[in-house]
């Protein structure tokens, strides 16, 4: 089991993306799932596991949609990756 969970600043940045009108749908979702893994033992599941993991392969994105990708990924269960 990963205990790490998502830090102060990586849950006001996953907020910021979630008021913002013009954020994209991926960087909506990888922020819900940073959020939810603030101040909790949750873990990151598979599904969005290979969604960040997508995001980090691809240059297509922005820093702060990669920044949460990278987050997502280091709270993955390590028995999975």
């Amino acid at each position: 089991m990963n205990k790490k969970e998502t830090s102060s600043d990586m849950a006001s940045l996953a907020s910021e993306v979630l008021r913002n009108k013009n954020s994209s749908q991926v960087a909506k979702s990888l922020a819900a799932s940073a959020i939810s893994q603030t101040n909790t033992k949750k873990q990151t599941g598979a599904e969005m596991e290979t969604k960040a993991s997508n995001v980090l392969k691809s240059d297509k994105y922005n820093t702060t949609t990669q920044s949460l990708a990278a987050s997502i990924l280091s709270q993955s269960n390590k028995k999975r990756t």
